[in-house]
């Protein structure tokens, strides 16, 4: 029997931001789909690794903080030394402040777009660099429904979700001829660190849920699914898409 596309044995993907939530529960997805790990993050990784043992997946954890572009080649250099390779890209770390625009600092501004944008653009080209030379490989951003939409209170994490739309598409227009599959998922509204302020507001969190045609908060382990289908041969052909996993949000 042919092997099925959405198997990854032994390729090596690095998850960044895969200590918790969303970054976690795609590191375990792609590892019951029989990728090596590779886990980036600023604090210990000791729950996704545990996790990770039990199903019997090798893994690899690196630290780094990646409100900075000074670790990242290192960090794929390493990822490469480790693995002998690097075939996925998540580029799933994030932050998120809360302001009114009127009120919003620089520095808030600064913090959440140098991590949310900027290292994933550069993490990216380390990566792309690689990839490239191999003529394979794939690259998947996590961006947000705030890549559609405006949102509030948030603006520099609007900004910078919007703009990982933008160099998803730029950067599928430039190297899909080469090899590399670059796509995003869009998460909904789910049960993570970022939301915790949301979920714990009534008001806000009833008008959410009113919202929903699923009727629920998103579960991290549902973007499982939908990254490995991106990271693997069975999305060959698909290119600098932006695939919302919301539960319906956006057809409301």
């Amino acid at each position: 029997m042919a092997a099925s596309p959405f198997r990854l044995d032994g390729r090596v993907a690095m998850v960044t931001g895969a200590n918790t939530g969303i970054g976690q529960a795609i590191a375990l997805g792609l590892a019951e789909a029989g990728a090596r790990l590779v886990l980036v993050g600023r604090s210990g990784m000791d729950e996704t690794r545990a996790k990770l043992a039990q199903l019997g997946a090798d893994a690899h954890e690196i630290r780094a903080d990646l409100s900075s572009t000074a670790p990242l080649a290192g960090v794929v250099a390493e990822a490469i030394e480790w693995g002998g390779a690097l075939d996925i890209l998540v580029n799933n770390a994030g932050i998120i402040r809360r302001a009114d625009a009127l009120d919003f600092t620089e520095a808030d501004w600064d913090a959440v777009i140098d991590t949310n944008l900027k290292s994933a653009f550069f993490l990216s080209q380390a990566a792309g660099r690689h990839m490239v030379a191999r003529g394979s490989g794939k690259i998947i951003n996590i961006a947000s429904l705030l890549s559609f939409q405006g949102g509030v209170r948030i603006a520099s994490y609007t900004a910078s979700k919007s703009g990982l739309a933008g160099l998803t598409r730029l950067l599928a227009c430039e190297w899909a001829a080469r090899g590399i599959n670059v796509n995003a998922i869009a998460p909904g509204y789910f049960v993570t660190n970022n939301t915790e302020a949301l979920r714990a507001d009534e008001d806000r969190s009833s008008a959410i849920l009113a919202r929903i045609p699923a009727g629920h908060w998103g579960d991290p382990a549902d973007l499982a699914g939908a990254a490995v289908f991106l990271a693997s041969d069975a999305a060959r052909y698909i290119h600098g898409i932006v695939l919302p996993v919301d539960g319906g949000w956006l057809a409301r």
